[in-house]
């Protein structure tokens, strides 16, 4: 086998912690030996060890490690964090030969972990199955280069092409499932994968969405609620104890209470606000989940990296316009009665 099948079992590993690790990024290692794999490790929550100390730590007989190749998804760290510098633990491991799927671009690292190895003597391989490797870290990467969160854009419409129906204004029937069970439980485990959710007032108001994960196992997101008078009452579920939330208001900032209040400037851009006060709080991901008026002030300022649209059987023939997406469908997912087509704003297929 070659380093591309050994770097793909990486790939597989890291998998494993999507949604557990951050802010560190999702990491999977092997370690082989005359073709077999002897040990692997994937890094499962920030604090713990390290997708490569744990494969080291898994041979038993420290001696294997001298004669085997250690692969692994990012490029080891070489900082003192909550663990130690995994770079320096290869190297005084005696393993000679290092497989690095991508750099870690952050600038605690940037290089400086594959410096650590060359210069302790390791032969040190780079960019195997890269694009796979920085696609599996998006959110990771998108925060450290581009100083924000990674944005998902999702929503549900019609066969014809609307988010609603068209309501009274003393409508409050609630929402019109567009989606079936599966589609929920898919959304739910989503939320389990991210770290926030965002939506505007009228969907607050209409749906009264509890933004929770309820069919899937995992932590709850941050909810995040664009209220801009502090209109909305608080028996909605937004407002439960069920998972900690924002509001982003233009009258009270009251970071200490639950749900927080964070004022903002809303003669200003709030979008950019919004982003800003995710990015201080290291929020690596969030999904705008509505309502239409929000998702298309992120779509007018090109700021979303994912879009997961659910496209349903039902008609309602007038209504709240659904948005439309200048780019191709990469991925479909088929359920009962729906199909959601995933986008990427930047494909690197």
């Amino acid at each position: 086998m070659d380093d591309r099948t050994y770097m793909m079992r990486c790939l597989d590993l890291a998998r494993c912690g999507l949604g557990t690790t951050y802010p560190n990024p999702q990491v999977g290692s092997v370690i082989v030996r005359h073709g077999k794999i002897i040990a692997e490790g994937f890094h499962r929550r920030s604090g713990e060890p390290h997708a490569e100390a744990l494969a080291i730590a898994a041979v038993k007989d420290k001696s294997l490690l001298k004669g085997s190749s250690l692969y692994v998804s990012l490029e080891p760290c070489s900082h003192f964090g909550k663990t130690p510098p995994c770079a320096d633990l290869i190297v005084s491991s005696g393993i000679p030969r290092v497989v690095v799927g991508t750099l870690d671009t952050s600038k605690k690292v940037a290089g400086k972990g594959i410096g650590i190895l060359r210069a302790g003597g390791c032969e040190v391989v780079t960019g195997v199955l890269e694009k796979e490797c920085r696609r599996i870290n998006r959110r990771f990467f998108t925060w450290h280069e581009k100083s924000r969160p990674y944005i998902i854009l999702k929503w549900a419409e019609s066969a014809d092409g609307f988010m609603d129906r068209k309501r009274n204004p003393d409508d409050s029937s609630g929402p019109d499932w567009i989606s079936g069970p599966l589609g929920r439980q898919l959304v739910h485990k989503w939320r389990s994968e991210e770290q926030s959710i965002l939506v505007g007032t009228r969907t607050a108001q209409i749906d009264d969405p509890s933004l929770t994960v309820r069919e899937w196992t995992g932590r709850q997101p941050l909810r995040l609620v664009i209220d801009r008078k502090l209109s909305l009452p608080e028996t909605l579920n937004l407002f439960n104890d069920k998972a900690p939330t924002l509001i982003f208001n233009s009258r009270l900032n009251r970071p200490d209470s639950q749900p927080e209040y964070i004022k903002l400037d809303f003669n200003g851009d709030i979008i950019d606000q919004i982003l800003e006060v995710l990015y201080q709080r290291q929020i690596q991901s969030v999904i705008i989940e509505g309502g239409a008026d929000t998702i298309e002030r992120f779509i007018k300022k090109e700021l979303w990296d994912e879009a997961r649209v659910f496209t349903g059987k039902m008609r309602f023939y007038d209504g709240i316009q659904a948005p439309r997406l200048a780019f191709q469908v990469e991925e479909s997912v088929h359920l009962h009665d729906s199909v959601c087509d995933i986008y990427f704003r930047e494909s690197d297929r």
